[in-house]
């Protein structure tokens, strides 16, 4: 699999960037009752939000990086209360007159100006991707600025939440190339050149798919994990072992390219000597596990809420005869990405403020689920696309456990 040259991956930055601000960032605005949002961060201690509104030639604050949203009329100014910086003025209108007076200062001027009756900041209970602003700038506000301004700021979740989840046409366009890379690494693991019953191991594959991503010059996100369910084991899954014939084995593996994560969880079945074929019984469990994610699938809708999403589709296994587990979540420049919780692994109810977030078109998931058949999990996770002509996968043989021979 080809990487892109760093240059071309930071001009497809640099374009998705230009799209965010200048087609998302409007639609949140407009949304919100704020009339100004203020986002700042200090050096090593960004704002989650700072990687979804900065240049990727910018990769940290410089000791303190500011910016404002304006709303007037119909428009959004985006200012840079910031240290002078070339970067950074490709997409924002400098409004700090550094070395002349300080940013809280510029930061009162600009108030002034606009007047803004509710000044949003990145302050959250719920939400980690909207609570960026530290307590040292936050004091600084509180040290520097007049109590008019300080008593009209307000939290708004889903500012940052949405600024980050909604994806960018040029983002969606990139999104099947992101995922074939991570395609690509799975599919050479999974393959007699790697795994050697009786000697190979699920720490080798763990090792494989950190080197491999290591070996293109891309991080992955979380540790990759390797586990397998053997006919006579006496756990559903078992890690740290060797792999051995007739083991079906598991990968829960997501890199991060070009500023987007991918999430994936694939099947492979390790053939005794006698056998050319998955066996039958885990070809109809696949089917099940198939079955849900197209459940799940057909009930993610804009306007939904997470719960609502969780709900139905529980329900409808469940009319089924599914013995299944739903924990989906976004997946876009975060792997356990801004946007609605659809369940969680470890609480399989309705998820109180996360998940009562709606689903928006134009998102990435991560479509996270098992089904039991029989004595059998099946873990699954592709990631996905929804849009207005619905959700989609990114990779074409979901249905497959492949086959190692």
């Amino acid at each position: 699999m080809k990487i892109r040259s760093l240059k071309e991956q930071y001009t497809l930055q640099e374009k998705c960037l230009k799209d965010r601000l200048d087609l998302i960032l409007p639609e949140v605005m407009f949304d919100s009752e704020a009339d100004m949002w203020i986002v700042a961060s200090k050096e090593y201690n960004e704002d989650p939000l700072f990687r979804a509104i900065t240049p990727p030639d910018y990769p940290t604050a410089r000791r303190i990086t500011m910016f404002a949203f304006v709303k007037e009329d119909d428009y959004i100014h985006r200012f840079s209360l910031s240290m002078p910086d070339e970067s950074l003025e490709k997409y924002y209108e400098p409004f700090y007159k550094f070395g002349k007076e300080t940013q809280m200062e510029a930061l009162v001027r600009l108030f002034k100006k606009y007047d803004p009756k509710k000044i949003a900041i990145n302050s959250s209970l719920n939400f980690s991707f909207s609570d960026g602003l530290s307590m040292g700038i936050y004091t600084l506000f509180l040290e520097n600025l007049p109590d008019k301004w300080l008593d009209r700021m307000i939290c708004d979740d889903m500012l940052a939440v949405k600024l980050m989840e909604i994806r960018t046409p040029t983002e969606l366009a990139l999104m099947p190339e992101v995922m074939s890379v991570a395609d690509s690494i799975m599919e050479e693991m999974y393959s007699s050149k790697i795994i050697e019953p009786g000697i190979t191991t699920c720490d080798d594959l763990v090792w494989f798919m950190k080197e491999k991503t290591h070996e293109l010059g891309l991080e992955y996100w979380f540790e990759p994990t390797m586990d397998l369910q053997r006919e006579n084991g006496t756990s559903p899954r078992m890690d740290h072992c060797v792999i051995e014939k007739g083991d079906l084995i598991h990968c829960d593996f997501g890199i991060r390219y070009m500023n987007m994560c991918t999430d994936t969880q694939r099947l492979a079945y390790i053939c005794k000597d006698y056998e050319d074929s998955v066996p039958q019984k885990y070809l109809e469990g696949m089917k099940i596990g198939n079955r849900f994610q197209d459940i799940v699938m057909n009930n993610m809708v804009e306007g939904q809420t997470g719960n609502q999403v969780f709900t139905k589709s529980i329900s409808q296994a469940k009319e089924e005869g599914i013995q299944a587990t739903l924990y989906s979540h976004p997946c876009n420049m975060y792997g356990h990405g801004p946007g609605p919780t659809i369940g969680l692994y470890s609480q399989q109810e309705e998820i109180p403020v996360k998940g009562d977030v709606e689903v928006s078109n134009n998102t990435c998931y991560a479509l996270e689920l098992n089904v039991k058949v029989e004595d059998i999990y099946y873990y699954l996770e592709e990631t996905i696309v929804v849009d207005k002509n619905g959700a989609r996968f990114l990779y074409a043989n979901r249905d497959q456990i492949t086959l190692v021979k």
